[in-house]
């Protein structure tokens, strides 16, 4: 499948769950404040939630950053990006593609991205363009309320050798593509894969 064919049925999927994604998931929202607490934000850091989805975890990093720093959603979906736009108060939301950002290069501390990686149509390209918007000690989080065994049961398949948020495959993934993976959690209750920039 090509590029743009995959972009669109990433687009589909989330358009039709928009609206009813949050009273689907409840029980999230302290797990995404739990790891965004570890992962310790100064305040004034500029912060990239990338596949922001409906903007859940915006207030919870605009309270890390504080009032001098900058946090970004960007979603490729236009209905989730109308969603997070409620959160417009504490933080700036934009459409855009996780691949072809609207940043300048060494612009953002931490890029935050929660269930991202498996919807990225070429990893590496979405990964190697998060590495260009960061800065030198920029960190990536990749984050998911529950651990991959939890997701994959409540999708109803089992884990495969190929899944790429397996610390086998994820960490050369990422150093590839311009991170080196520093910390690992996988689960049931929480996914959370830190990298630091290396370009």
């Amino acid at each position: 499948m090509s590029y743009e064919a995959e972009l669109a049925a990433t687009r589909e999927f989330f358009a039709t769950r928009a609206a009813t994604w949050d009273s689907k998931y409840p029980d999230d929202s302290p797990r995404y404040a739990a790891a965004i607490a570890e992962l310790g934000l100064a305040e004034g850091a500029f912060v990239l939630d990338a596949g922001c989805g409906t903007g859940r975890a915006l207030p919870l990093l605009r309270a890390a950053v504080g009032p001098t720093g900058t946090v970004l959603g960007v979603d490729v979906t236009p209905e989730m990006v109308d969603r997070a736009a409620a959160h417009s108060d504490v933080a700036a939301v934009a459409l855009a593609d996780c691949a072809h950002l609207p940043l300048p290069d060494g612009t953002v501390d931490l890029v935050f991205a929660a269930g991202l990686v498996n919807h990225l149509p070429d990893p590496a390209l979405g990964l190697r363009e998060l590495a260009r918007v960061s800065r030198p000690t920029g960190r990536l989080a990749l984050f998911h309320p529950i651990g991959r065994a939890v997701l994959a049961a409540r999708h109803g398949r089992e884990l495969t050798p190929d899944d790429r948020r397996a610390e086998p495959n994820l960490r050369p993934l990422l150093a590839a593509n311009g991170w080196r993976l520093v910390s690992y959690t996988d689960t049931d209750d929480r996914y959370l894969a830190v990298a630091e920039w290396s370009l």
